[in-house]
């Protein structure tokens, strides 16, 4: 049974104050009254924002995500950069080459161990030219989920799923309703990486019981 995947959106921002510049300074005034757009420039250079998926990693991306997902290791939180959730309280999760070496390594890290090169490789391999979605839905009963049908679509594209697993004991939760762990994979053939897929799943009368819109250039 798959184990729920948790993680919480933080959001953070900083405001910036308005500077005076004067147009003459001795060599004083000017040395340290230039410090602040320095210290800007600095924190501008150490900012990391999120970039387009790759669903083919490099060397270079291997090693970021794994040392990522070792420093992860001091923070209680981690994935929200790959979590969505909906109106209703169901939730998923975008699980990129990237996000499955990450974790690898993060699960590496609490047993004090390495990942060999032959584990990154088959973590690598198992979903490299893939879009893996990891959702958590709600129902009525333990086997509302057995007949879900997803679907990608990608612009134009309307995308089946190359592996579908819908959980059929899903589990009651306090308020009376089942949360139901489901995996749908689907080929990244033709799907930009810089652009928006929606995942709708429907269930076998064809009405729409979730969907979710993934803004693939806001993750790795």
């Amino acid at each position: 049974m798959l184990r729920r995947y948790c993680g919480t959106l933080a959001a953070a921002r900083a405001s910036w104050p308005c500077a005076r510049i004067r147009v003459h300074m001795g060599r004083r005034t000017s040395r340290y009254g230039c410090l602040p757009f320095l210290v800007l420039a600095v924190g501008l250079v150490g900012v990391t924002p999120g970039e387009a998926v790759s669903f083919a990693l490099a060397d270079r991306d291997r090693e970021q995500a794994i040392r990522m997902g070792k420093k992860s290791i001091m923070e209680e939180q981690f994935g929200a950069e790959w979590r969505l959730k909906d109106a209703s309280g169901q939730t998923l999760v975008v699980m990129t080459p990237f996000h499955r070496l990450a974790l690898a390594a993060r699960n590496s890290a609490f047993r004090s161990q390495e990942l060999k090169p032959k584990d990154i490789q088959s973590t690598v391999k198992d979903i490299e030219g893939k879009l893996n979605f990891r959702v958590t839905l709600r129902g009525g009963k333990t086997d509302f989920a057995r007949f879900y049908t997803p679907t990608l679509l990608a612009g134009a594209q309307e995308v089946k799923a190359s592996f579908v697993q819908n959980e059929r004991t899903a589990l009651r939760e306090d308020d009376g309703r089942y949360a139901a762990q489901c995996v749908y994979e689907f080929s990244a053939d033709g799907i930009d990486p810089k652009g928006r897929v929606v995942l709708v799943v429907k269930d076998a009368d064809e009405r729409e019981v979730a969907k979710f819109t993934v803004d693939l250039a806001a993750m790795r």
